[in-house]
């Protein structure tokens, strides 16, 4: 994240010095409400996440991922970035690659893509909503069912109240699937937007190795994860970013280490009509709302 202008520096130290009083005055006139029981909340949140899966079909957006392939020391030893374009098809989540190292893919490259993507949008067009088509992945919903709340407090982010939590994964959660199984391990905090009940941020980490079923032995303990969404239209929430910084130790000898940022950004509304939804006609682009 780039650093902070001098004058915003000087405007935070200005509002630090009237912010209580500001503050004292609010809470004297109208008390805030408690915070939501947590397990009411997370009804009501994944509630609404399945109503907003349905709406996400009408949007897109561009997705960069950049990865830093890490030696043992933390350099970079090996840097790849991909962009892509993400849309939804039955409410799952379905991107498209466009370039690689800022390059366009060679029309061999394509071929191969848009067979992949074809398969990609029958299996989601085959699996109904609130299901996974693929179990490498997690939804927001089935996350939110893993975790148990607890520290509750109310802030204000971007002037919106915000209620936030620490979490940790349920180890008796009926989970299926690697990435499901996963989240079990995770543990962290979670900033959900109060009035719009939506997760707005995820801080994550593994709170112990995970031994995987593939290639990766486990996934070390320490391997992080951070994802937040923006506010688009009214009360929908799409990616906005994700880092992670991920440790895995191959069977006995090798150990893959790698920092990945991915930027969501250029929502537009998307119409979908037909299985050829990379084909399908954008219209205007979207502003992020607070």
């Amino acid at each position: 994240m780039a650093p902070h202008a001098l004058r915003l520096f000087v405007f935070m130290l200005i509002f630090m010095g009237i912010a209580p009083a500001v503050l004292r005055a609010q809470s004297a006139s109208s008390p805030q409400p408690p915070v939501p029981d947590a397990a009411t909340l997370l009804n009501e949140v994944a509630a609404h996440q399945r109503q907003m899966d349905a709406v996400r079909e009408n949007y897109t957006y561009r997705e960069v991922v950049v990865t830093h392939l890490l030696d043992k020391h933390g350099k970079v030893i090996k840097t790849t970035a991909e962009t892509s374009d993400v849309f939804f098809v039955n409410t799952h989540e379905v991107d498209r690659l466009i370039a690689k190292n800022g390059k366009p893919l060679t029309p061999g490259e394509e071929r191969k893509e848009q067979n992949r993507v074809n398969k990609a949008v029958a299996l989601a067009e085959k699996t109904p909503p609130g299901q996974v088509p693929d179990h490498n992945t997690v939804s927001i919903s089935k996350l939110l069912s893993i975790m148990q709340l607890t520290s509750p407090r109310r802030i204000l982010m971007d002037g919106r109240s915000t209620l936030v939590f620490q979490f940790t994964g349920n180890r008796h959660a009926h989970t299926h699937g690697l990435a499901e199984n996963a989240s079990k391990r995770l543990a962290g905090t979670i900033w959900i937007d109060e009035p719009d009940r939506d997760v707005r941020r995820l801080e994550a980490h593994f709170d112990a190795n995970f031994r995987m079923g593939w290639g990766l032995a486990s996934v070390a303990k320490g391997s992080t994860f951070t994802f937040e969404q923006r506010r688009i239209r009214g009360t929908l929430w799409l990616p906005a970013s994700a880092q992670i910084h991920l440790v895995a130790h191959a069977i006995g000898f090798l150990t893959y280490r790698a920092d990945i940022q991915i930027i969501d950004s250029g929502y537009k509304v998307f119409h979908v009509g037909t299985a050829q939804a990379p084909k399908a006609s954008v219209a205007s682009p979207l502003a992020p709302q607070h």
